[in-house]
């Protein structure tokens, strides 16, 4: 198994820095706009985005929600191992809201499907974007794009993409691993 580094922690914070800048340029004051980090790794994103909203570019109205798609996905029966639900947090509503989806990687677009299905339970959204730091664009198993993204990867279907971030796994490094 060998690993590649895709994207370092200087080049991440680049690409945070201007993806949070893309959001507000299409949201301005986050009046009618929440995020939704997709659990797991998702919300790592998503709080990261927040921080830097806030803190950086004085956006005060920041919502962010966290989803779990778990038990919405396709293939979630397919598993061998019982499967361990996340967290769903979603205090606010998000019935006539602009919500933006926040997940690490996009791949074959499984994941974001489930969670359209889900935000369901929460109420009817105007909008509905995609934030994505990785798109693994030639994977897809069903069409859909990202309406964000901090970088397109080409990686065949052995390889794999890992986020690390800091506040869980110890740095900020995306990975290419070839199994």
């Amino acid at each position: 198994m060998s690993q590649k580094v895709l994207l370092s922690a200087k080049e991440i914070k680049v690409i945070l820095h201007r993806l949070a800048c893309q959001l507000i340029e299409n949201h301005k004051d986050f009046t009618n706009t929440v995020l939704i980090g997709i659990q797991p790794r998702g919300v790592f994103l998503a709080e990261r985005l927040k921080s830097i909203l806030i803190n950086e570019y004085q956006i005060r109205n920041v919502h962010l929600g966290r989803l779990d798609i778990t038990f919405y996905r396709d293939d979630f029966r397919r598993s061998e191992k019982p499967l361990q639900a996340n967290q769903t947090k979603i205090d606010f509503l998000v019935e006539d809201k602009n919500v933006v989806f926040v997940d690490d990687v996009l791949y074959t677009g499984r994941s974001i499907r489930a969670a359209l299905t889900a935000i369901q339970s929460f109420g009817r959204p105007a909008e509905i974007e995609l934030l994505t730091l990785i798109d693994r664009r030639f994977s897809r198993h069903l069409p859909i794009q990202p309406d964000y993204n901090g970088r397109q990867v080409d990686a065949i279907n052995q390889e794999k993409v890992k986020v690390m971030w800091h506040e869980h796994d110890g740095e900020d490094v995306v990975y290419l691993i070839n199994k």
